[in-house]
């Protein structure tokens, strides 16, 4: 009797370690490690570099929702990154998009309609209602009228940042710096009437002065293309994000989520 008493101590004492492991994990943000994921354009075919194609995007998101992952904003990670008190559900992953191709209005739009997924469109106002291959300002606004689409910088017209500094002046890098970020964050708050205070670095270009500057223009937090999943302590101003190209399908792209779950880089 005292060995099966004793037995049963120890079984119960195990379970309630396992629960508070459970609960320390779930207090401390749940995933330990996010994925963010930036793709630019979609289409049936892959005409450059850049483009999913829209049947490849699709997959990935049934990918996704098959094997228990859950799409969820972007601002809602960036909160719980600053908050230790925070939670995230497990399995979390962010789906973002830089530019504002036309093609995210035609192709990716009625995808995320359709399965009501959260997402983060990083745009540089200068294109928009005026490159052919952008959305115009009209299909901009339609999309954010979603709810599902949180609107945010890529700087004015997207410029290197390398190439900029190389050719200017200090003092004109810095006030050209300075009306990148601020007038992109202008035009799209007052369109909108909402916060814009995230960045996606232009070419995933960032230093310690642009990420100062950053932060004085008010931004909150930047994103750069560093193929790493986003934890807890990281830089706010250079959080990593995936490219995702239309490669990334089947195998690669499971590689990519499974691989930034157990904190590893990915393919």
């Amino acid at each position: 009797m005292w060995n099966f008493r004793h037995a049963a101590v120890c079984i119960l004492a195990a379970i309630l370690a396992l629960l508070s492991s459970g609960a320390s994990a779930m207090a401390q943000g749940g995933a330990a490690a996010v994925p963010i994921l930036v793709y630019h354009r979609f289409g049936p075919v892959a005409a450059d570099g850049m483009t999913v194609t829209t049947g490849v995007f699709e997959d990935q998101l049934a990918w996704l929702r098959t094997h228990g992952y859950r799409v969820i904003p972007l601002r809602t990670l960036v909160a719980a990154l600053s908050d230790p008190a925070a939670a995230l559900p497990p399995r979390a992953v962010v789906v973002t998009v830089d530019d504002g191709h036309r093609t995210v209005y035609s192709d990716m739009l009625p995808l995320i309609r359709r399965e009501r997924l959260p997402v983060t469109l990083f745009l540089y106002p200068s294109a928009i209602s005026n490159a052919d291959y952008a959305m115009t300002w009209d299909q901009v606004a339609e999309i954010a009228r979603t709810g599902l689409v949180d609107v945010q910088s890529h700087t004015y017209w997207h410029p290197n940042f390398r190439r900029e500094r190389a050719r200017l002046a200090p003092d004109a890098y810095r006030a050209f710096v300075k009306t990148q970020l601020e007038r992109s964050k202008e035009v799209i708050g007052r369109r909108f009437g909402a916060p814009v205070d995230m960045l996606a670095w232009p070419f995933g270009i960032h230093d310690a002065e642009l990420e100062r500057w950053a932060a004085a223009a008010g931004y909150r937090a930047a994103f750069t293309l560093e193929r790493r999943p986003a934890r807890r302590g990281a830089d706010l101003l250079a959080l990593p994000r995936y490219l995702v190209t239309d490669a990334d399908r089947g195998a690669r792209f499971r590689a990519i989520i499974e691989g930034a779950e157990r904190g590893r880089p990915g393919s």
